[in-house]
């Protein structure tokens, strides 16, 4: 499969870059940057020296398969305006510009654990963000089975890499560093693709859903906490969650304490289950940049080529 980029110079344009050139069953064609255009993409991200022969461009003019969109939020759709691309290629956006269901568009949600099936038949495809992934794995089971029947409440803290590559006053290393802040408080726009997952699951879900957002002062990792009342025993809690997840090779139902370095570098998501009185506590963490981002883009894409989800996905975390 021939793929192009566009938006490649970010991180989640670069990690899905360095994802790729490993990738058994494609070949990376094209790359589209407008602020770095001309430039050898591995002078951006040098870490890729001696692995890629490709510079930046800023027209798509290549022959390809698949697209990628990583361009940032509000771009996609202009950029598919200004370049009309064929009803059978493959187009996979990483802004949040489709992910909700509208007669304005035909893009299917792709978190491939809530419909599969859909995103196998789909030639567009708009990736989820990447707290509403951490948050949505660690529900949509007690959706299916109708208990969410609370608030929820859910502080989730991510890493720098999250606020993406432009800098900004509370992204600087001399703010970020030995530091953890609150932003958007129960207001992030992540929150509705929660409501739009778990309702297509539990039509009757109307409790609120209180969220703290928070940055935190590492790179890369999602670690979501959250409970809500609950009333069935922690034995079948856990094994409800294994029944759910157990066609689903990146998502792990785990009894021991969990951390972020479990996750950061793979494509994973690790829960942990915890009943305490009539309260379930449901911790949840993810690599933002990957099962958040880039790599469930590409398990989006080998779920449409029917490859094996794990396809060019094998990673390993640095548990040090």
């Amino acid at each position: 499969m021939k793929i192009a980029i566009a938006g490649g110079a970010g991180y989640t344009g670069g990690e899905l870059i360095r994802l790729l050139v490993h990738h058994p069953k494609i070949e990376l064609v094209q790359v589209l940057s407008n602020s770095q255009a001309g430039k050898w993409v591995s002078d951006i991200h040098m870490d890729l020296k001696g692995q890629l022969d490709l510079k930046f461009e800023k027209n798509l003019t290549s022959d390809y398969d698949c697209i990628f969109l990583c361009m940032g939020h509000g771009r996609s759709g202009q950029f598919l305006e200004d370049n009309p691309i064929d009803s059978e290629k493959l187009v996979i956006d990483l802004s949040n510009e489709f992910r909700f269901a509208s007669d304005d568009h035909d893009f299917i949600y792709g978190l491939p654990e809530w419909q599969k099936q859909d995103i196998a038949q789909s030639n567009r495809i708009a990736n989820p963000g990447c707290f509403a992934t951490s948050i949505q794995l660690g529900l949509l089971p007690l959706a299916e089975e109708g208990s969410l029947q609370s608030d929820i409440h859910i502080t989730s803290i991510t890493g720098s890499t999250g606020a993406g590559q432009s800098l900004s006053a509370k992204s600087h290393f001399s703010w970020r560093n030995n530091n953890v802040s609150i932003y958007k408080l129960f207001s992030h726009q992540h929150i509705p693709e929660v409501y739009q997952s778990s309702r297509a699951f539990q039509k009757d879900f109307d409790s609120d859903i209180f969220m703290v957002p928070m940055r935190g002062n590492f790179t890369r990792g999602i670690l979501t906490s959250m409970y809500l009342d609950y009333e069935k025993s922690e034995e079948h809690v856990i094994e409800l969650y294994k029944k759910f997840y157990a066609n689903h090779p990146f998502v792990h139902i785990v009894e021991q304490d969990i951390d972020l370095k479990l996750v950061v570098n793979t494509n994973n998501c690790f829960i942990k289950l915890e009943r305490f009185g009539n309260k379930l506590h449901i911790t949840s963490i993810i690599d933002n940049l990957i099962k958040g981002a880039s790599g469930q883009a590409i398990q989006n894409m080998n779920i449409v080529a029917g490859w094996p989800e794990d396809t060019g996905l094998q990673l390993k975390s640095s548990a040090f």
